[in-house]
């Protein structure tokens, strides 16, 4: 699981801490560009699966504004706009965010976290559980059920990413969330991202496109899949726990990434320096080690 090592934390111009993984780059016609240690290996693919997620539910009915779309697709960081959008989508089915059933928690935007009370409402996933149920009322689905990887929803999702990674779910388990999750190997979630990006199908292209309109849906303000998509036009991108990424460019290019210790410090780095072998400079600034309150060192991809 180890993999190869991608990036150093360098103090002081010495190498202090590294962190291994794995990822996988495609080219545009789906061929390998590059890749670092075992992308073939079984993984779980966490929220960057959940554009894949929003897919199967607007294939089965779900029809809701761009901007109320990406918030589907969103680990999003509980600021009022993201949770006011989750009732929203709520309200379409006549609920409100007591038919939730993710986890509680804080928002991780960092100001509201150290005040707020943990709700179902701030959860980061808390628009993804919203379009799941109202894709169930649409369908006349049990809404009660709708986490059960039995349930006719969950069984929608895991066909379309079979279909869209062209592999088979190898092991169902459950995310943070609460949500069933899906493993399966990385190259098989790159592909899986450059098929939604290259889809003729108005199922994909309405997903990725409601991202890249609205990056701040997806994510939050400073955070990597907003700033991204933000600065690159064209771009989609989505992260998720345990130091997972994905990126695709229009024609095709994609990427999936996995920091094997699960610790997000290094995907910043390591997803700017794989932007680089698509020839794209995403202008990050390095990400500053300190001592003593001053920068003294950065964490820099190996590759």
């Amino acid at each position: 699981m180890l993999g190869e090592i991608l990036a150093e934390v360098v103090r002081s111009g010495v190498v202090e801490s590294v962190h291994a993984g794995h990822f996988v780059a495609l080219n545009s016609d789906g061929s390998i560009l590059a890749q670092k240690g075992d992308p073939t290996l079984p993984m779980y693919s966490r929220s960057s699966l959940k554009s894949i997620q929003a897919s199967a539910m607007v294939r089965a009915g779900l029809d809701i504004e761009a901007r109320l779309l990406a918030l589907v697709c969103a680990s999003h960081v509980g600021t009022p706009m993201h949770q006011d959008g989750a009732l929203e989508i709520l309200a379409k089915a006549g609920l409100d965010a007591s038919a939730l059933m993710c986890v509680m928690d804080r928002p991780l935007d960092e100001s509201l976290r150290r005040s707020a009370e943990p709700t179902r409402l701030a959860m980061n996933c808390s628009g993804k559980h919203a379009g799941m149920i109202l894709t169930c009322h649409i369908n006349d689905w049990p809404i009660d059920s709708y986490l059960d990887p039995s349930h006719p929803l969950q069984l929608a999702i895991a066909a379309e990413v079979e279909a869209m990674s062209g592999e088979k779910i190898s092991l169902t388990s459950v995310d943070g969330c609460g949500a069933p999750l899906f493993m399966f190997s990385l190259l098989g979630l790159a592909r899986a991202i450059r098929a939604l990006t290259i889809s003729t199908d108005y199922v994909h292209q309405s997903v990725t496109q409601a991202c890249r309109e609205n990056p701040e849906m997806v994510s939050g303000d400073g955070r990597l899949a907003t700033r991204m998509m933000q600065k690159l036009p064209g771009l989609f991108m989505k992260d998720g726990a345990e130091a997972v990424n994905v990126a695709s460019l229009p024609d095709g290019r994609a990427f999936a990434l996995k920091i094997s210790d699960g610790n997000e410090r290094a995907t910043p780095a390591v997803t700017q320096a794989i932007l680089k072998l698509f020839g794209i400079d995403a202008h990050e600034i390095p990400q500053p080690v300190y001592g003593g309150g001053k920068n003294i060192g950065s964490i820099r991809a190996t590759f």
